[in-house]
């Protein structure tokens, strides 16, 4: 419906065009959007004032100018009518909405998807957690937002690549080797002051008990800590990841490619990448650091590429990182990185810009942290000194379903809390619960209008007029709207927009169910309304599916 609009817009601005009455040049991108309130319509757009700040005009004049060259010869358009500032509000005639659900018999599982991403090749990289514990919740949002972008990038015409980026270079690995080391030489009797940089928590003591029981203390008396350090540095480091793997696995998240740090230092890949930038005049040695001119790409400030001890930032490695994957051949990327990194942005921005890539192919999402409750009262979480939940635990404990769906249930630049008693709870406060069980609920009534001697009906089995209720309607439009919905996300990267439809369309089903009968002794108005009750379970399994969540038949 919302595509049919657009077109009747686009063709009315171009007889405008036409007719001298507006210089459009270039069509803006046209907003066309479900308003707020069911008073503004079925459909608002702000085209009208886009085209007024071009033009110096005013736009009410300018709604009345689009409106005067729109061609419904569909004859959908109940009425149009210009609002406030020169918002254009179109209210739609019922009867249209209803010939739409045939769609959603023809298309079946490929109902709101759509090819608008045209095969642009996308890669997504999220998670990417350093390789030195075992992922905890704050992982789990972005994990989950990642892979729901990527799914519905996937579902609106995208060639997505899903991509972790393994840091596994760098201080921290020292560390982890190191801590490791620690413990193994504990477990011999041996006295370690532990230094406050390592890693604590039990799993550094299980990896130091793995190497132990596989080389006993072949480890002890080497003479030189140094020379024992990149085994449990290595050790620890592919057991972390095979742990990581499986995690993901578990989480329903499979990853196309694990980059490694590593290989950007390969060939010395970055001092490479930073010479270029120094042919480009846009490196400089100052204060015994080698800096990145990025203040000429609108950064606050220039940037350290390598330290004083010759050593590159992680900056340098994000630098050559952003070009590999431009290398690659991907047209556009996005990341997914916590909130905390947000004044990252400008610096990254100016990396690609240096090379002549456009900001706009690069996306960032921020995630914000995950606050998990239990009774009511927060889990207090520490990385470094392993007090922390993991993704796993919270995965064995509420399950792979409601776990991802929670994490949903806010935009990722909100604060979440995560409420793991709520999560587990089989009733209607619980989201994906009251989500599955309308599901549940629309097989239920399938299996019973079987028994009865209904057959699953197709379109041209129902009389759409007999459907009347307000509910019926607000359902109607609402399963006519996924794909609008899809897409939408897609286009703004914003995944919650699923979550939030679900909780929309399950609320609105659940209440019709509970006032209204579905199979009735009228056989006009059952087939009718079990043709509504099949589109709607359509609906429901397409967008739990792009969320990685069951459908569930029975609950």
């Amino acid at each position: 419906m919302r595509h049919r609009l657009l077109e009747m817009l686009r063709t009315s601005l171009e007889a405008c065009s036409a007719a001298g009455i507006l210089e459009t040049g270039d069509l803006p991108f046209i907003e066309l959007e479900a308003p707020r309130e069911e008073a503004h319509g079925d459909y608002a757009t702000n085209v009208a004032m886009i085209l007024a700040s071009r033009a110096k005009r005013n736009p009410r004049k300018i709604a009345e100018s689009i409106l005067k060259h729109m061609d419904d010869r569909s004859g959908i358009l109940q009425k149009v009518e210009i609002a406030g500032p020169g918002f254009i509000n179109f209210h739609l005639k019922e009867n249209v909405w209803a010939a739409l659900l045939e769609e959603v018999e023809k298309l079946g599982e490929g109902y709101g998807r759509s090819g608008f991403g045209g095969g642009c090749k996308v890669m997504v990289e999220f998670v990417s957690a350093n390789p030195t514990g075992p992922l905890h919740v704050g992982h789990a949002r972005g994990a989950v937002i990642g892979d729901v972008v990527a799914n519905i990038l996937g579902a609106t015409g995208y060639a997505v690549t899903r991509e972790y980026y393994v840091n596994d270079v760098g201080q921290q690995m020292n560390n982890l080797g190191r801590s490791v080391y620690y413990r193994y030489l504990e477990l011999q009797g041996v006295k370690v002051d532990f230094p406050q940089e390592c890693y604590r928590g039990d799993y550094i003591v299980e990896l130091a008990r793995e190497v132990f029981k596989k080389e006993g203390d072949r480890y002890l008396d080497t003479g030189s800590e140094e020379t024992v350090l990149p085994f449990f540095t290595d050790y620890a480091a592919r057991s972390i990841m095979e742990g990581i793997r499986d995690d993901l696995r578990a989480f329903g998240v499979v990853f196309d490619i694990y980059f490694s740090e590593r290989e950007l230092y390969r060939d010395d890949g970055v001092a490479k990448l930073l010479e270029d930038l120094k042919q480009r005049g846009l490196i400089y040695e100052a204060e015994n650091a080698t800096w990145f001119k990025s203040t000429a790409f609108g950064d606050e400030k220039d940037r350290v590429v390598v330290r004083e001890n010759n050593v590159p930032t992680y900056f340098a490695a994000d630098i050559a990182y952003h070009q590999n994957k431009y290398a690659r051949g991907f047209d556009l990327i996005i990341d997914v990185w916590g909130a905390d990194h947000h004044g990252y942005i400008p610096r990254i921005h100016a990396s690609i810009e240096a090379f002549g890539r456009k900001r706009e192919t690069l996306k960032i999402i921020l995630v914000q942290l995950v606050s998990l409750l239990r009774q009511g009262k927060p889990v207090a979480m520490s990385t470094r000194a392993g007090e922390f939940v993991t993704l796993r635990e919270v995965v064995d404990e509420v399950g792979r379903d409601a776990a991802r769906y929670n994490f949903m249930m806010r935009r990722s630049d909100s604060h979440l809390d995560f409420d793991l008693d709520l999560a587990k709870r089989q009733s209607n406060e619980n989201p994906v619960y009251y989500v599955q069980y309308a599901h549940a609920r629309i097989s239920s009534i399938m299996r019973t209008a079987l028994e009865k001697g209904f057959s699953i009906p197709t379109y041209s089995d129902i009389d759409p007029a007999v459907l009347t209720l307000p509910e019926e309607i607000t359902l109607i439009k609402s399963v006519i709207r996924f794909p609008e919905v899809v897409e939408a996300g897609a286009r703004a990267l914003e995944p919650h927009r699923l979550t939030f439809y679900l909780n929309d369309l399950a609320g609105t089903f659940h209440s019709y169910y509970n006032r209204n009968r579905v199979i009735s002794d009228d056989a006009a108005l059952s087939r009718a309304r079990l043709y509504l009750v099949c589109c709607i379970g359509q609906v429901l399994r397409n967008a739990l599916a792009l969320l990685g969540v069951t459908a569930p038949e029975r609950m």
